[in-house]
């Protein structure tokens, strides 16, 4: 009896030693997507495509697409953050506001651009804390939207300055996470008319999820549950708090939003389930693509998708 005790007690230490320790890395992981430098350093690595349309390109709206813009100094919470604004080549169907993510760039919009203004709208490229052109944060972090969505409110302020006026959201990933925020904090919510997302980061707590699962070690909730625990004392965001879909199923106006079920780093499964919740006119466009690859994998059922989307959108 006392050996299969003896065995029980060894093997209960060894599965919680296995949880502390896969989960202490999971959250020391989780914690550095959030710090500003080592994702923008591995992606820097990698040599710039030359067509404006990849994600990665870099380099301003004229020279990306011939098309004239100007540059704008936004005034953020922390300081000024530069903007590049796209006007529309006639009569204006409407105003756009760009939100990339994590480590990505203005530039990551003109995919969207190169639609919008196909379409008649004026397009707000916009630069955030931390951004090349924009203040850094006081403690080196994004914060998922926590901390970013008062330089979105200064951006929907510089293009919707009347009491009517409404404008259209396009977001990615961490921009997707930024922008609910904003709908749920900002008296300048009122303000946006539509919103368009792409491989949108919905809930921190489901990203912690699915790379807990992405490393294919046993008991994988677990660890992920381990690594929420553990997460306030690698970073001082409340990150239990970085939770949008709520905002987004509330959301009165059309809804875009495209993801593929071969994302590495955001789970496909809350945008689903954020589509089948709404009632307001929704577009979906989902794919097998990698994060922000759905456009990649077929551009011109992506671009129908999306003009689907823009036909929706009344005023």
């Amino acid at each position: 009896m006392r050996v299969v005790v003896f065995v029980l007690v060894l093997m209960a230490l060894s599965l919680v030693g296995y949880v502390g320790i896969a989960s202490y890395f999971l959250a020391h992981a989780t914690a550095n997507l959030l710090k500003v430098g080592p994702i923008a350093a591995m992606l820097a690595t990698a040599e710039p495509p030359t067509d404006p349309l990849a994600l990665g390109y870099r380099g301003d709206p004229m020279t990306a697409l011939s098309l004239p813009f100007q540059t704008l100094q936004l005034q953020t919470p922390l300081g000024e953050a530069e903007a590049w604004l796209v006007p529309a080549a006639g009569p204006e169907a409407g105003r756009a506001i760009y939100v990339h993510g994590i480590a990505g760039a203005r530039e990551d919009g003109y995919r969207a651009l190169s639609i919008l203004h196909e379409a008649g709208w004026s397009v707000l490229l916009t630069s955030y804390r931390n951004d090349a052109g924009a203040p850094p944060a006081p403690d080196g972090s994004y914060g998922f939207g926590l901390t970013e969505w008062p330089d979105l409110e200064a951006a929907v302020t510089a293009m919707a300055p009347g009491a009517d006026d409404k404008v259209l959201i396009v977001a990615e990933s961490m921009g997707g996470a930024i922008t609910g925020q904003f709908l749920l904090q900002s008296p300048a919510a009122a303000k946006v008319q539509a919103v368009a997302l792409d491989s949108p980061g919905l809930s921190f707590s489901a990203v912690v999820d699915h790379l807990a699962a992405q490393g294919q070690k046993p008991l994988p909730g677990v660890i992920a549950w381990a690594a929420r625990q553990i997460l306030p004392f690698k970073t001082s965001l409340p990150l239990t708090k970085a939770e949008v879909a709520d905002s987004y199923a509330a959301f009165p106006g059309p809804l875009f939003i495209a993801h593929g079920s071969g994302d590495r780093i955001v789970p496909i499964g809350p945008s689903q389930a954020l589509a089948e919740r709404r009632t307001a006119p929704t577009v979906a466009r989902w794919t097998d693509a990698d994060h922000l690859g759905s456009y990649a994998h077929d551009p011109e059922a992506y671009r129908a998708a999306f003009r689907d989307f823009l036909s929706r959108i009344g005023g």
